[in-house]
């Protein structure tokens, strides 16, 4: 079916996919939680802890978070953990390690997947979620002073443990991915992608899938731009990111809000919001694919879960890749914070 059988207001019901060979299954939309206390302007914790409520009454089961957002205070994990805490057993808690946090002048740069830091992350995630496992832990940026061999093995001794279910990989390439899983399976990659933004569909994509991995795209609605509420960067306070990406900066800003234009004329055809079509095509790219959109309001939460009741078809996919074929104008990071894949 074209667009949706009811309102945005909420889907008739959340399907689940499954992520790698090891048993993960989620719910086929999860909720990033970063925004909820970094990177877009001050945070708004009842606000937050009422997204999250509003997620589970939708049948939302994967909820993301890090150390890293809570720039090493815990504040996300605890958030995530309290909000949960009258259904945790019903859901999916993924959480990151892989930054020196030690010092605030390099938080975010600094590197840290000693086997020895894994295991303190590991107990403090424990603490801060209020949990007794964490379901994914992902190793948040590879450590090029630590070798992957060394972190798979970590990871592995805590699942036998029983301190942690599933093992991930964030912004990861090929060779990485393969060294790791052979090590111990690798359930899901979790990268940036999304209509803005294709680098994986060339050779991470393939390899996931030719190992059996999940993948779990964050930033799918291109960190914003792919909304209502876009602006110049230089309209945006200092704390919030997108004063300073690259998409929004003057020239890249222009060539990107009319694609967005044209996809939302795409959209409106549809019935449907130009957020649930980029949702909508993300879910279309692999039943592999469960996309873990960030926001602060219960209204865009129940927006976005729906899109996983819209149907696209060959020609909407097309037209959709007519109108950015390569993805969007501008780098996704700056050159010092790009991945090295």
């Amino acid at each position: 079916m074209e667009g949706m059988t009811q309102n945005n207001t909420g889907p008739i019901g959340l399907p689940h996919r499954r992520l790698g060979t090891q048993g993960l299954e989620v719910g086929a939309i999860g909720l990033g939680t970063m925004g909820m206390t970094m990177a877009y302007g001050a945070g708004d914790e009842q606000g937050g802890i009422a997204t999250i409520h509003r997620a589970h009454e939708l049948g939302v089961t994967l909820f993301d978070t890090a150390e890293l957002y809570g720039m090493g205070t815990g504040s996300n994990e605890q958030l995530l953990g309290r909000a949960v805490k009258g259904f945790r057993d019903e859901v999916v808690i993924a959480t990151k390690f892989g930054f020196d946090l030690s010092d605030p002048g390099k938080v975010g740069h600094a590197m840290d997947s000693r086997p020895e830091h894994i295991r303190e992350v590991t107990e403090n995630s424990l603490r801060h979620l209020d949990t007794d496992r964490i379901d994914v832990l992902y190793q948040h940026r590879v450590d090029p002073n630590v070798p992957i061999e060394d972190v798979a093995g970590t990871v592995g001794e805590l699942i036998a443990e029983g301190k942690v279910r599933y093992f991930g990989l964030s912004e990861a390439g090929p060779d990485i991915i393969r060294r790791a899983h052979a090590v111990h399976p690798v359930s899901v990659l979790q990268t940036e992608y999304s209509v803005f933004e294709r680098a994986v569909e060339v050779e991470v994509l393939p390899v996931v899938r030719e190992l059996g991995i999940g993948f779990v795209p964050y930033s799918p609605l291109g960190r914003g731009f792919l909304t209502s509420a876009v602006k110049p960067a230089a309209e945006y306070p200092a704390d919030d990111m997108r004063s300073w990406d690259d998409r929004w900066q003057p020239g890249n800003y222009e060539k990107n809000l009319a694609a967005v234009r044209e996809l939302t004329a795409l959209a409106d055809a549809k019935g449907i919001a130009v957020t649930q079509l980029a949702l909508a095509w993300l879910l279309a790219q692999g039943e592999d694919i469960v996309p873990i959109p960030g926001t602060r309001s219960p209204h865009r939460l129940a927006e976005n879960v729906a899109a996983a009741q819209v149907t696209l078809t060959p020609g909407d996919l097309a037209r959709i890749r007519e109108i950015l074929p390569r993805g969007a104008a501008g780098s996704r990071y700056p050159e010092e914070m790009m991945p090295n894949w």
